[in-house]
């Protein structure tokens, strides 16, 4: 039924065992075991771009939380326009959550082929998928310090003596394994949750995911140690490790990003911005006398007794005139008045 992951996760493996097959030999438990691992980087380099845009859209989330957290008082009962009002919000912000969803909803189908491939190969098997019966066999006896990579530590005695193995060493490789793993998915997810800002930490949904990020799926992977075979917790632990390496990298380039958008606003708010002590720049006046721009309309000036007169222009205008004044006089003194002695 899941054919279409089967293959191309077998597919896969079969590649990367037949480059460290020549290196360690075909039946050597590190070939598998690099295998595996490599087989984890190979799906974590096609998902990279995936990942960084997942942080993008998570950063702005946290940025517009707010006004989420808004609309939720606005509308308390209504969860149907609360959903259409989220959703027109995160369009306008450009956020996709089902974006920030891809790559762990692409890890599960190949946690999930992975897990079913290796558990495929047992003694006396013929081909499985990518892999002949000769390929088969090879992974059958291989070990990694005395263990079969598909060999676990609840599994029954007389499975174990198929494989050749016991489960002393078994449990010497894999409780090492379960411990690491463990620890590495508690880092992972102490992390991403140091990134959130206040407003995330304080919402009630996002303290209880953290809970479970930072303690339960830990002390899942501690506990279902006892029932995975040693390479999928070579799988966890290879996945775990790239995605904290992963986090460190895509968080240091968007934070250098973001610094760098902000220094370029300071710089051009204090470009634009007058220099201490400067006084304000004002459009000059023209000089009297001077001739006005091309294409401006001359205002009128003042006569020498405070009146507006306007010289003839070249089109042969007259000059404009109060009745009754007569130029250069002044209206303070009346025409033909004496002064009484």
């Amino acid at each position: 039924m899941l054919n279409f992951i089967y293959y191309p996760v077998s597919f896969i493996l079969w590649c990367w065992h037949w480059v460290f097959g020549h290196v360690f030999g075909e039946s050597s438990g590190f070939a598998w075991a690099l295998s595996v691992i490599f087989l984890v980087f190979t799906l974590r380099a096609i998902l990279f771009k995936p990942f960084v845009g997942q942080v993008r859209s998570m950063r702005r989330m946290q940025e517009f939380a707010p006004e989420m957290q808004k609309i939720k008082k606005k509308y308390p009962n209504d969860r149907q326009r609360q959903a259409a009002e989220m959703q027109k919000l995160q369009s306008e912000h450009g956020v996709n959550p089902l974006g920030g969803c891809l790559p762990m909803l692409v890890q599960i189908p190949v946690f999930i082929g992975l897990f079913h491939v290796l558990r495929s190969f047992k003694p006396g098997w013929g081909e499985v998928y990518f892999f002949d019966a000769k390929g088969v066999e090879s992974f059958v006896n291989a070990k990694l310090f005395g263990a079969n990579l598909s060999t676990f530590i609840s599994m029954p005695a007389e499975q174990l003596a198929q494989f050749g193995t016991d489960r002393t060493n078994v449990i010497l490789v894999s409780v090492p394994l379960m411990i690491v793993a463990s620890i590495a998915t508690h880092f992972t997810a102490r992390h991403s949750v140091a990134r959130q800002n206040q407003a995330a930490l304080d919402n009630p949904q996002t303290a209880i995911m953290n809970k479970l990020t930072l303690y339960i799926f830990p002390l899942g992977v501690l506990v279902g140690g006892f029932f995975f075979p040693i390479a999928i917790l070579m799988y966890w632990l290879s996945n775990n490790a790239w995605t904290l390496g992963q986090q460190h990298i895509v968080y240091k380039r968007i934070d250098s990003e973001e610094e760098e958008k902000k220094a370029t606003a300071v710089e051009t708010r204090q470009a634009l911005a007058p220099k201490p002590g400067a006084k304000p720049v004002n459009p000059k006046k023209p000089a009297p006398g001077a001739k006005p721009a091309n294409g401006a309309k001359r205002m009128p000036t003042a006569g020498p007794g405070g009146a507006s007169s306007s010289k003839p222009d070249t089109n042969g205008s007259s000059n404009t005139e109060i009745p009754g004044l007569i130029q250069g006089r002044s209206t303070s003194k009346k025409p033909g008045s004496k002064k009484r002695r």
